[in-house]
């Protein structure tokens, strides 16, 4: 089924909404979708416990069926969607996907669980509507490419949005005109922008939960029968109009081939808990350190960069060479370089207070400047650099060509498991109790519905 030439006078959103009354995702798409359900429930645990988590569990106000992963009490859909969302995306160690960048999982996954387990809904429903958001989510981030972060909005934070109310609309197996409506809805629900990097405060963390929550909304507003434009996308004062003005929208990668291929399958899991783009950056300074380098022979480390994430991840330098907090850091290359050449990773260990205060990973990431490749392929694939000169006047050189755990070098199913089972013990789940949850998880994807009792508490 292909939507854009099926019916070229219908509006993006009523094309969009057919795809997802009527979506068959295959079995990669299937298994991507467990690998997803996988990788947000293991960051759940692992955030539980987190300050920003506790904020957002106690800014809550209703009880219900939804299970908040990690928690006691089971809440409303609006409001374990929040906390599921939050802890998903709260230490950037989610999925990523490379045309964006846009973090799908972590809105996806959150609104349709809630809303599944608010509704009884079977797996199968559940199984679709993460497939269906999953793709509408990293299509859409491809009509505008870079213009949504240039205007200042995240765009995890509002493409999240329209996306989450496709994805519960179709779980809920609304009609192709309620779903039209419930994206309409959403282009006036979205919302999220980018100052967080002045300081590191937690607001990017809130981002994907608050997309879930407004999802949610806009599905099952539409389904009362609450009207959004159908042309909310392409319109005058619509979406791309609002979110992204410095570049016109192009949808024919958000609707050539919708439905007869599936670009979710092309999601990267991330090997580091820190910004997609510094990954590859972090991988070429393990391998400086593997070839005998030593920081204290080190007088400078030069990076050639794609110009669009300079603002995000480079400026401003001195600040990116000394972040104020562990979550700047995590927005900082020069840490991530500074602490993966000396620690050999950047996980979650890599990004506490202390870590970050630490004199010798600043003295090292003082030491790492850019300059900007105008041959740079970013944002269609991400890649890293590293020119050392050390104090004999020797240079060595690091590239990484892509990001490991995306389409160039995927993570195995194996390691994404491995990395749920990490990340729960990183929360304090023993591991029969993470074997349990990744059964139940299992259920959903085999259509035997969402038993999340056991990832309460």
């Amino acid at each position: 089924m292909n939507q854009h030439s099926a019916d070229p006078g219908a509006t993006v959103a009523a094309r969009l909404a057919r795809f997802a009354a009527e979506a068959l995702p295959g079995p990669q798409a299937r298994e991507t979708v467990r690998l997803l359900l996988l990788d947000v429930a293991g960051l759940c645990v692992a955030a539980r416990e987190t300050d920003y988590v506790r904020a957002a569990l106690a800014s809550t106000a209703s009880e219900g069926k939804a299970t908040a992963i990690g928690h006691a009490a089971p809440l409303g859909p609006y409001d374990a969607a929040l906390v599921n969302g939050t802890a998903a995306h709260g230490e950037d160690f989610d999925d990523t996907f490379e045309g964006g960048p846009i973090h799908a999982g972590a809105v996806i996954v959150p609104a349709v669980l809630a809303a599944g387990e608010h509704r009884g809904l079977s797996g199968e429903a559940m199984l679709r509507g993460i497939a269906v958001g999953t793709e509408i989510m990293c299509r859409m981030s491809l009509v505008a490419p870079q213009a949504i972060h240039k205007a200042c909005f995240h765009p995890t934070a509002v493409i999240g949005a329209p996306a989450a109310a496709a994805a519960v609309a179709s779980a809920l197996g609304l009609s192709p005109k309620l779903i039209g409506h419930a994206i309409g809805v959403a282009g006036s629900l979205a919302s999220g922008i980018i100052e967080y990097l002045a300081d590191g405060s937690w607001t990017k963390r809130l981002h994907a939960g608050a997309a879930a929550q407004a999802g949610i909304r806009a599905a099952f507003l539409a389904e009362a029968g609450f009207l959004g434009p159908t042309t909310v996308l392409e319109g005058h004062h619509g979406f791309y109009r609002a979110f992204a003005p410095s570049k016109t929208p192009d949808f024919a990668p958000l609707l050539d081939g919708l439905g007869e291929s599936w670009i979710l399958e092309t999601l990267a899991f991330k090997p580091y808990a820190c910004g997609t783009m510094t990954q590859p950056f972090v991988d070429c300074a393990i391998a400086l350190a593997k070839q005998g380098v030593k920081a204290e022979d080190i007088v400078s480390l030069e990076c050639e960069v794609g110009e669009g994430t300079v603002h995000r991840l480079w400026e401003p330098l001195a600040r990116k060479q000394a972040p104020p907090n562990a979550y700047a850091a995590k927005f900082s290359t020069p840490y991530c370089i500074a602490v993966g050449f000396m620690d050999g990773g950047a996980g979650l260990g890599q990004f506490t207070e202390e870590r970050v205060a630490e004199a010798s990973v600043r003295a090292l990431a003082a030491k790492v400047s850019y300059v900007i490749d105008p041959q740079n392929e970013y944002p269609r694939n991400f890649s890293g650099h590293i020119r050392a000169t050390l104090k004999d006047g020797s240079v060595r050189e690091t590239r990484q060509p892509h990001m490991r755990g995306g389409a160039h070098e995927p993570l195995s199913a194996a390691d994404i498991l491995q990395k749920f089972h990490d990340n729960a013990a990183f929360g304090g789940w023993a591991r029969e109790r993470s074997d349990k949850v990744a059964a139940a998880l299992e259920g959903i994807v085999k259509g035997q519905g969402a038993d999340l009792l056991a990832a309460r508490g």
